[in-house]
């Protein structure tokens, strides 16, 4: 027996726990991801029909300047939110009881934040035209509309996780794309209409789905057994804001490093050059929906059960590793593709996601480990990280997307990316004590337990005679 396998062998109690672990692991958890993938997997079909749609009849400028309201309503989200949403998941995970009055200061919370955010939104883009790239104020203003409900939208999401709601999560959650994917058929095709139009029937689903998850969380209540007045609690609020907050920063540097550079882009190059560098992003983001859907039913599982020694992190992490590795892998097959599914404006798109993966592949697996963190009190190391990934992403953006457009821009990501990741994964291990094999690969008896269960899920049933 080798040395790393001495040191990787398993006590008799940890037997013991990682056999529970794995039970968890591989029941409901797995079942989660998978119902959660499998929507996100059909939410991708309206994402990628909608911006196909726009390129087709409004082209790259038409597609870069809805791209960047898109942005921009999100900035506006993660600026506003203050980790609002991750204390919902957190309070409600603890204490299934406190539903009512966390929903409750959830909606003042939502109004209050979304009208000055919205408000703030239109002022911007009336006083600094030039940081919107030539975007016309209205539309931003029809866009900031939806700015207040979307953020009660994700403020009711979290409530449906912390309560294990996963269907009813997913089904809300994907009406959005499907949503925007119908617009872009009845504006576009159908009554031939403009962007104005577009971005006001946007608009328009984002608040209608804002307004039945309210109805949704409504019965929820109401059907509880152990019910609790729906109220504001203000003493809860101060105590969920000061919670939040501690995720702020790592949440709000994420997205800017996220979407800031299509922005950048944007400035500097203008809404064409944009508008291609938006499809590799978009393919980007898919990428990471798995890793994303992993970490997000993660987090009230850790927060809940509080696991110090990790174990339950780095067995997903594992797994998470190894998928991610194979779709990283077909992605870059699949880049070819995209200047013949969009157009041949859009011949770039595939040096410019060619560049990202590194990058999505490090930080996807990133973005599941760090749960491990956030679930367990999240320490000031973590927020440290985000702030110097920060820093540097927008140094090498103002330093390279003027020279080299929007491959300076996916250059400059993919850095980020990975320098997150080497931070979060060498804490990790400083902090215990394992070794990055352990963490990022699988065991022999996990590869083979999962090619079973592919192979067991390939093989056609034989009816019985």
């Amino acid at each position: 027996m080798s040395n790393q396998e001495i040191n990787q062998a398993p006590t008799a109690h940890d037997d013991a726990t990682l056999t529970s672990i794995e039970a968890e692991a591989f029941g409901s958890f797995t079942g989660g991801v998978a119902l959660t993938f499998a929507t996100r997997l059909l939410m991708l079909l309206g994402l990628i029909g909608s911006s196909v749609i726009v390129a087709r009849w409004l082209g790259p400028e038409g597609l870069g300047t809805l791209a960047v309201l898109n942005s921009t309503v999100v900035l506006a989200l993660q600026v506003g939110i203050a980790g609002v949403p991750s204390a919902n998941t957190y309070f409600i995970a603890r204490d299934r009881r406190s539903m009512g009055p966390v929903w409750a200061n959830s909606v003042v919370f939502a109004l209050a934040a979304g009208i000055v955010l919205a408000v703030g939104v239109v002022l911007l883009a009336k006083i600094k035209p030039a940081l919107f790239g030539g975007v016309p104020a209205n539309l931003v203003g029809i866009a900031a509309l939806s700015i207040p409900f979307q953020i009660l939208t994700l403020l009711g999401l979290n409530v449906l996780l912390a309560m294990g709601r996963i269907g009813q999560l997913n089904l809300i959650d994907s009406m959005s794309p499907a949503l925007g994917l119908v617009n872009a058929v009845v504006v576009l095709i159908i009554l031939r209409s403009q962007l104005t139009t577009l971005v006001s029937f946007n608009t328009a689903t984002a608040i209608g789905l804002s307004l039945s998850l309210v109805w949704v969380i409504a019965r929820l209540l109401a059907g509880r057994r152990e019910r609790q007045a729906c109220r504001p609690d203000f003493a809860l609020l101060r105590e969920m804001l000061k919670y939040g907050v501690k995720f702020y920063v790592s949440i709000l540097a994420g997205v800017v490093i996220f979407r800031v550079d299509l922005l950048f882009v944007n400035h500097f190059r203008g809404a064409t050059e944009a508008g291609v560098y938006a499809v590799a992003a978009q393919v980007s983001f898919v990428l990471m929906m798995l890793p994303g859907v992993i970490a997000m039913l993660l987090f009230p599982r850790v927060a809940s059960d509080q696991d110090p020694r990790g174990e339950f992190a780095i067995q997903v992490t594992r797994h998470a590793s190894f998928v991610m590795t194979i779709m990283c892998l077909a992605a870059a097959g699949a880049s070819f593709v995209l200047p013949l599914v969009y157009g041949g404006g859009f011949a770039d798109a595939t040096i410019q996601l060619l560049i990202l993966l590194p990058g999505i592949y490090l930080v996807g697996i990133e973005s599941v480990l760090v749960q491990h963190f956030t679930g367990t009190g999240l320490p000031a190391a973590i927020p440290v990280f985000w702030l110097i990934t920060l820093a540097i992403n927008l140094g090498l953006n103002l330093l390279l997307v003027p020279v080299f457009g929007a491959r300076g821009a996916a250059a400059t990501s993919s850095l980020s990316y990975t320098l997150i990741f080497v931070l979060v994964a060498g804490y990790f291990c400083l902090k215990t004590g394992r070794r990055p094999a352990e963490i990022f690969l699988l065991r022999r008896g996990e590869l083979r337990d999962l090619l079973a269960r592919l192979h067991l899920a390939a093989t056609p049933t034989k009816a019985p005679e």
